[in-house]
């Protein structure tokens, strides 16, 4: 491998970054006007069902069953390969060109929300629901949420991207990234070991945020052949808490919104509706 010298002032004049090269780019700001669309409901979510989307609509549909009718939400969905989180409706929501954004009009005045932390914190303080309000189980949740929000992008952005997504394999970065993953997954596995869920004996925001990534690694769906590499199966108590929640209904359902890969009957594109699970998964859409 050629040895690299930095220059001593980088400049943009080739894509880089592998798989998402087309999406890359060293400035922000709209790159085309397209207004977003607005449906009847007050919350408006467009997003993609990556880890960080299906956050969201985990947490939506977790409201919805428990009975908040006010958590009725529209997801539409933004396709990031297609770089719609850089048409001007959509850096209006979120300044940063990243899914999820949300915006909140419920209230006389329409409320942007965008990282999908402060979403899940936004609609737990708005619905009172999966948040502690007591210490120290508040302070715990929010310290596991965090960790995640701080802990992720090693494993995305780090392992995920060099491991599966870089045009060349570089043993240094792999190596650097998977210590760090399994570091992360040994850190989890320990409170697991300890706890029902992160934030205690109650299923909270920090296990709606922890779960779509290391969940998904822990089962085998992140990064093609990447829980075998890591050895997930080494982490019980993070397989144990993974299953738990898989199991959940909600979970289910919010694993197929703005789903627009894998298997057609998991994918709903859009959500408007609870009807549409039964009615527009891209299986049922083909058939017609």
């Amino acid at each position: 491998m050629n040895q690299y010298t930095p220059p001593k002032v980088w400049t943009w004049n080739k894509a880089n970054g592998g798989t998402f090269a087309s999406i890359n780019r060293p400035v922000s700001g709209p790159t085309h006007d397209k207004e977003l669309p607005v449906g009847k409901h007050p919350l408006q979510l467009y997003s993609l069902a990556t880890p960080n989307g299906v956050k969201v609509t985990i947490m939506l549909e977790e409201l919805l069953a428990l009975g908040h009718k006010g958590a009725e939400y529209d997801a539409w969905l933004i396709r990031i390969n297609d770089g719609d989180q850089f048409g001007s409706g959509f850096v209006e929501v979120n300044p940063n060109s990243k899914i999820p954004a949300l915006m909140d009009r419920s209230g006389p005045k329409p409320i942007r929300i965008f990282e999908s932390g402060s979403i899940l914190v936004h609609l737990a303080e708005k619905f009172g629901e999966f948040l502690p309000t007591e210490q120290p189980a508040r302070a715990e949740t929010l310290s596991w949420l965090f960790w995640q929000v701080g802990s992720a992008p090693y494993l995305g952005g780090g392992f995920g991207h060099f491991y599966a997504y870089a045009p060349e394999k570089i043993e240094y970065a792999i190596d650097r990234f998977a210590m760090e993953t399994k570091r992360q997954m040994d850190v989890l596995d320990r409170r697991l070991a300890t706890s029902e869920y992160l934030g205690g004996d109650a299923y909270t925001i920090a296990d709606m945020a922890v779960w779509p990534w290391y969940g998904g690694l822990a089962k085998g769906r992140m990064y093609n052949d990447a829980g075998e590499f890591l050895s997930v199966q080494e982490y019980r108590h993070v397989q144990r808490w993974a299953d738990a929640i898989d199991a959940r209904p909600a979970v289910q359902r919010g694993r197929m919104v703005n789903r627009a890969f894998g298997e057609p009957a998991m994918q709903l594109h859009e959500r408007h509706d609870a009807s549409d699970f039964d009615t527009k998964t891209q299986d049922k859409l083909a058939a017609e």
